[in-house]
């Protein structure tokens, strides 16, 4: 019963690597080393990836049979997290955008659409896991 959310966070995560992966790329590029708006969006791109890779671990060990109330406490707490550094990260992407240099703008818009999508599967796991545990899982509720 945990396997669509588990596929959710997969999804979330995935498109997280993306994320990492394209904007990282951005340091090591002489135009775009500096850019701004990169490395504060990268102080909440870390903590909102490690608490997605929490939650998922959390839903796979759910997925796999344990119950104990702690780890859908973690897992909720986690997705709880993530949001709030996603809407930091979304800031961060913007301001990037804005001070791109023009040839490298679509490529920050396409690592915009990969954050879009990180952030639409997290959701997407959210409501199912809510589904699964009922009222306790509303948001605010978990503290990690």
């Amino acid at each position: 019963m945990w396997q669509p959310v588990v596929n959710a966070l997969q999804q979330s995560l995935f498109a997280e690597q993306m994320v990492c992966s394209m904007s990282t790329q951005l340091f090591h590029i002489p135009e775009t080393k500096d850019l701004r708006g990169n490395e504060e969006m990268h102080n909440h791109l870390v903590p909102a990836s490690y608490h997605r890779v929490t939650a998922l671990g959390s839903a796979r060990r759910l997925a796999d049979g344990e119950s104990a109330p702690s780890i859908v406490a973690t897992m909720m707490s986690c997705i709880e997290q993530a949001e709030q550094q996603d809407r930091e990260v979304r800031r961060g992407l913007g301001v990037m955008h804005n001070a791109a240099p023009a040839r490298y703008k679509p490529f920050i818009a396409t690592i915009i659409s990969w954050q879009h999508h990180a952030e639409m599967y997290l959701q997407t796991a959210k409501r199912q896991a809510q589904q699964l545990v009922g009222p306790a899982a509303m948001p605010g509720q978990y503290q990690y």
